[in-house]
Order: structure tokens, then sequence, then C-alpha cells
């Protein structure tokens, strides 16, 4: 199969804080913290397997020789392809290589109507997936909202369902638990066509996590293991808080997330050589006036950065962090953080950067903060782009012709080049005061609302998913709804 284009030639970003040799550094103070220190597996076949292979188990604490973690770095793929709805090959995760995305799961939504902050329910998840589908510079799709007006034993599947029939994006989705994860997958080969097709082609990848510091629960290694049995790929994600879960220090955050990460690919590969595990995840710090776990602080996109770092050093895939905010509004605090967290992440040269569209601390999803975060990532993408040098775009023999003194705008070369040479938003405002005040005066932020009003009143989804398939996907979550409330009573 031919390889699908990238959107833009990317330059390869150069955002680094560590040498190789720091690098290194860290890489063998996380071996020997395996080694000596080791982890606790509340999952009996996750210690089988680790036993097995040579670990050194002592109930459920297991220290993991070194050479099992180079065997299982050298085992898992170096490269990952998520397929869109459709079946086409759309998400090439290799180094350098990002795509932006939502995050899931938040118990809070800004409704767009009222702009009042509610529980959020399975609505949302269609809204936050019609709005997606139609912003250019979102690549994949989580869920945002969490399904509360669902059962909640099934509310995951509801998420998972709502974005299948709403949005083409390769998803990222979360399950409460290894027999949810299954009940996904299950609809995904409905979708795929069948086990093997779903597994030549994946077209979604699974949100799990340890417990930091340094525990792998049942609940997470479950579905570790249920991914690499079935080619699914994982997402293994620390989410560390410095100076609560791990060191204060930014290097001891690290160490702490690279074990976890490390020791679950051991799990994983061992399980099944060559699944395809995605590294990365969130190490940031416990603020000490609030408690909160910071999605602004500058150290959580710092280590962000370090950690794609290791993860090109181990050559994984990367999974990373941007477009988010503290902030409770959508306020000057709010651009701030989501804007630079944007390019850092971008810059790292990670591969799935999520969480576009949160503010207040990971609690709550707003779709206008969504839009303004499109038109951020834009600008991310033509930056790093960066400059392409040849005779077209440097043309000496034009600036001979034009001499000095002369001008540009009327020549051929400028009608041929400006729209790629300069990047136009859509969103932000170039007009002067005169011609700004005779469009309305509308703010960024009353822009991007009516971007979101426009979206949700078409009067149909162009995204939607018809035909059979979606009569299908309707009648098995007909049959697991009853199923549900059959073991309720």
């Amino acid at each position: 199969m031919e390889r699908k284009p990238n959107q833009i030639n990317f330059a390869s970003p150069n955002l680094q804080f560590f040498s190789e040799d720091q690098l290194e550094e860290i890489h063998l103070k996380t071996l020997e913290l395996l080694e000596c220190v080791g982890v606790l597996i509340d999952k009996p076949e996750a210690v089988d397997l680790l036993k097995g292979a040579g670990a050194y188990v002592r109930e459920d604490r297991v220290r993991i020789p070194s050479w099992l973690v180079e065997e299982a770095i050298r085992t898992a793929p170096p490269r990952i392809v998520l397929a869109n709805r459709e079946g086409e090959r759309d998400l090439f995760l290799e180094k350098n290589q990002p795509y932006f995305g939502l995050g899931s799961d938040l118990p809070y939504t800004i409704d767009h109507e009222t702009g009042e902050r509610r529980d959020s329910q399975k609505e949302d998840v269609v809204n936050a997936s019609m709005v997606a589908e139609q912003l250019e510079n979102i690549d994949f799709m989580m869920s945002m909202a969490i399904a509360k007006d669902t059962p909640e034993k099934i509310s995951d599947i509801h998420q998972f369902e709502a974005m299948m029939l709403n949005t083409t994006m390769p998803i990222v989705t979360t399950a409460h638990n290894e027999e949810n994860l299954r009940r996904i997958i299950e609809l995904s080969e409905i979708l795929r066509g069948g086990e093997q097709a779903l597994k030549e082609n994946p077209y979604f990848a699974c949100y799990a996590e340890p417990i930091s510091p340094l525990r792998h629960a049942p609940e997470g290694t479950s579905k570790l293991l249920a991914c690499s049995e079935k080619s699914i790929p994982i997402l293994y994600t620390p989410a560390v808080m410095g100076g609560a879960a791990s060191p204060v220090t930014l290097a001891g955050s690290v160490v702490i997330a690279n074990a976890e990460l490390l020791s679950g690919l051991v799990i994983h590969q061992l399980k099944n050589k060559g699944a395809p595990f995605i590294y990365g995840g969130a190490a940031t710090i416990m603020d000490m006036k609030t408690t909160v776990a910071s999605y602004g602080a500058p150290e959580l996109h710092m280590n962000s950065v370090v950690l794609t770092q290791l993860s090109q050093k181990y050559e994984l895939p990367m999974f990373s962090t941007g477009g988010c905010t503290d902030s409770c509004v959508l306020d000057n605090q709010a651009s701030i953080e989501a804007t630079y967290s944007l390019f850092v992440a971008g810059l790292s040269g990670a591969n799935l950067i999520h969480d576009v569209g949160y503010i207040d601390s990971g609690l709550t999803q707003s779709l206008t903060s969504m839009v303004i975060n499109n038109e951020t990532i834009a600008m991310v993408k033509r930056f790093i782009r960066g400059y392409e040098v040849n005779s077209e775009t440097v043309p000496l023999d034009l600036i001979a012709d034009v001499g000095p003194g002369g001008e540009f705008l009327t020549e051929e070369h400028t009608a041929k080049f400006f729209k790629e040479a300069h990047w136009t938003p859509e969103l932000l405002s170039r007009d002067n005061h005169n011609i700004w005040q005779d469009k309305g005066a509308k703010t960024m932020k009353e822009r991007a609302e009516r971007v979101v009003t426009n979206i949700l009143s078409q009067d149909e989804n162009p995204a939607a998913l018809k035909g059979k398939k979606r009569e299908k996907i309707k009648s098995y979550m007909q049959e697991l709804e009853k199923m549900t409330r059959d073991s309720c009573e």
C-alpha cells in the first residue's frame, strides 16, 4: 500500500533539554531502580510472566533485570500507524511527526448555549466529535466528556459509540476495565470487518495507567495485557505528581515515570512480542499551595520534552500533552498556558499530543477552547515546518531584475508562492480597527463561539456513520443495555 503523504512536510524539531549523555544517565538510573527496588504488581498473570522470564519476585514486589528491559525495548515496534474509521492509514506515529487531539473523561462541560459549567453527558461527546471533525488541525479523537447520563457500568462504551458514530478520525479511548475494553474491541471489529482486519489496520488505541509511584494495579495491567494479546495499540501512561507521587525534583519525576513505562513495556512484550506500545505520559507537579495537579505548570511540559527525548532514544511512539490550562474560564491565563504548551509539545517532536480544549486543571471541557486551539495548532505547524532553501525560495534572478528600490507585489513569483510561504489565519483578526468595528468588533472568544454554533446547528452531521454498520453497532449497544439492566435487577 502506498504511504499517505503527510499534510505538512515537518522539519525536524530540536527542542531538547538533555544531552545524549544525560539521557543515558536517566536510562541507567531507571535500570538501577527497576533492578534494585522494583515495582508492585497486583496482577498474578503479569507476575508469572515476569518470574518465568527471569525477574526476581518476592510476593507482589518484582525486580526486573536490565537485560529484560533492553529486550522489551528491542522487540517493541518503532512506529505505529492508526487508521481512520474508513480504514485509511491516517496517523503515522514515527519520529518528529506530531498530531494533535482532544482529551477524555471530563466530569464537567461548559454548556455552549448557556455558558454555564454543568455535569457532562453523552451528547457532549457527540458534540465534541462533530466539532473536532470539522477542525482542520485536530487529528485524533478522545471523548472529552464523561457520559454521566448513561449507566455508569458501561458509560465508557457509550462514549466510544458516540465517537465512532460521529467522527471519522482515529480514536484514543479509555475503558473502565478489561471486560469493557473487550466490548470496545468487539465494536471495532464490527466496524472493521473482523478481528484480523482490526489487527492489521487498528482504528483505536487504548489509554491505561499504572499508579504512581511504581505500582501496576489490576485495572491498568489487565488492559495492558488484553491490548498486547489482541495487538491493539496501548498508551500506558504514568500520571506522576512531583512532590506527591514522585520526588519533587524534575529529574526524579522523570525517572519514576520512565520506570513505570519501561516495566509496563516488559510485561506487555512478554505477553506478545512485537505488540504495539506507545510511550509517554504526564509528569507534572502538585502545586504546594492548592494541591492541584497542574496542567499549566512549565515543569509538566519540560518533563514532556525529556520523555519525548527518551521515547526517541528507545524508538517508541510518544504520547504528550498540550492545549490545556488550569484556568477555570477562557481568559488570558488560558490563552498563555494552552499556546505555550502546544508550541513546546510540537517542537519536541512528540506524536500524539492530547488534551486540546481542557480547562479547569483537567476537569472541564470547552468546545470554544478547542476551536481557539485549532488555530494555535495551525500556527505551530507552520512554525515547525521551518524553511526551505532552494532557487525558488531564494530567487536571486528575480531579486536582480527587481533591483534596489523595486517592489515584489506585482511579480508572478509572489502570486505563485504567497499561499505556501505565508500562513493565513482563519480565526485570528488582522483587520485594522475600523474594519474590525465594521465587522461587529467581535473578540476572539466570540468568533470561536460562532464557529461552534455553526457546526452544531447543521441539519445533519456530515461525518455520521450510516448504513448497515451503524445498524449493527446500534443493535450491539441495545443488547448491551439490556444485559446491563438485567444484571442490576
